[in-house]
């Protein structure tokens, strides 16, 4: 049997798969560190970190081998008996991130779903709120997930639309605009405020300084919770552990995943007090893998890589020289350099045959790997474990692609 394509192996993925992704033409089949082999062999810089699950770069050996030993002990047992690892994980991330309780869950959308209950029942049993009267507030152009409820609160009609009807309850505002917000706490139904620190899917967003802040005091002067999904801008890609800690807010709600299992298992959490997390009683949520032991072990060696390599501080430092370096390129295609630690984004004047696909495409043909969003923002998330020569390198080809379009 001759040996599988590039093109054999897209191929095969378009017949039998469904067409909900749009990657780019490029196969990978192994991964180490900020690097990835195509089938072909072809070596590139990953700046995707799939979406920033991969913040400790590909195969971490630490993350991995609690995997492994794990695995070949005990894997699941559900939530209807106890383990001998879900409790050393649940005590290792509240203190980890100051927290009275953890809820375990499996991906990004299901720890925004948790949340999203979490705050309806403390508003019923604790706000006082009518049952089937509360109302969160969110932003426009935010991405918090893919369900149907998730769903009902975008802007977006690529994900909103053709999927009705919609979960109510939600009430949309600017994002980045505290007048907006001030207005709709006016209402006494309200129960919470779900914000993104700052809009990654949107394009790398980043708010004026001090919109948190004067956001969660906001929120507290009219008794309403602050939850922060920081599925994508926690765990060190900003600079700091958490975004919010960039302005020293400590959300009454947290939301975790991606980074929090080094891409490594299908890991998230959301995180609360106790005047919040007991509002839910045993019956009311859950999840057969949330909190299995396989996830619980490779969660903790992922967070103590993080504080061991030092990784926010050298996503802060090396964030600083990837928008200098940027800034310095001279192309009428950029328009505008963006981000905060190592989440950055390029704006693109998009022109024909010179689109951010088309800049995607070229880089990729020159070794880096980056997508899209929007059409025409690229954005930039190398592994948190990059190195200043490896960051220079990869901005050379970079620069080397923008060069060839003008």
């Amino acid at each position: 049997m001759s040996k599988m394509t590039s093109n054999d192996y897209m191929a095969r993925e378009d017949k039998y798969g469904a067409h909900n992704y749009h990657p780019l033409p490029v196969v990978l089949e192994r991964g180490e560190g900020i690097y990835v082999w195509g089938v072909d062999g072809k070596k590139y810089f990953d700046f995707l970190s799939a979406y920033s699950a991969v913040n400790q770069g590909h195969c971490h050996p630490k993350i991995v081998n609690a995997m492994i030993e794990q695995g070949k002990k005990l894997t699941l047992t559900s939530r209807a008996f106890y383990n001998n690892v879900l409790g050393e994980y649940e005590e290792f991330v509240t203190k980890y991130f100051g927290y009275d309780k953890v809820l375990p869950m499996n991906t990004g959308a299901e720890a925004d779903e948790t949340a999203l209950k979490l705050c309806r029942k403390w508003a019923y049993m604790k706000k006082g709120i009518k049952d089937g009267n509360a109302k969160i507030i969110v932003c426009e152009d935010n991405f918090h997930g893919r369900t149907i409820t998730i769903i009902s609160m975008s802007t977006d009609p690529d994900s909103y639309g053709g999927f009705g009807p919609y979960t109510p309850g939600f009430v949309k505002i600017p994002y980045n605009n505290l007048a907006a917000l001030e207005k709709e706490l006016q209402d006494p139904n309200v129960a919470g405020f779900l914000v993104e620190p700052i809009q990654g899917e949107a394009g790398v967003f980043v708010p004026d300084e001090g919109y948190l802040k004067k956001a969660y005091e906001l929120c507290k002067k009219h008794n309403v919770l602050f939850i922060a999904d920081e599925v994508q801008t926690g765990i060190a890609r900003t600079g700091k552990m958490l975004a919010c800690d960039h302005e020293g807010v400590r959300p009454d709600i947290l939301i975790l995943g991606k980074a929090i299992s080094g891409g490594v298992f299908p890991v998230s959490a959301v995180l609360a007090d106790d005047d919040i997390m007991l509002c839910i009683k045993p019956g009311e949520h859950g999840s057969t893998f949330g909190g299995n032991p396989i996830a619980c072990k490779v969660a903790i060696a992922a967070l103590e890589v993080i504080k061991d390599e030092k990784l926010a501080e050298n996503a802060e430092r090396l964030g600083e020289i990837f928008r200098e370096e940027f800034r310095k390129i001279k192309s009428d295609m950029i328009e505008l350099v963006r981000g905060k630690g190592l989440l950055n984004a390029v704006v693109i004047r998009n022109q024909p045959g010179k689109t951010a696909w088309d800049v995607c495409i070229a880089m990729a043909e020159n070794g880096v790997l980056a997508k899209p969003t929007h059409g025409n923002i690229i954005r930039f998330a190398p592994p948190l474990v990059i190195t200043e020569e490896q960051l220079r390198e990869a901005i050379g080809k970079i620069k080397e692609v923008f060069k060839k379009f003008e």
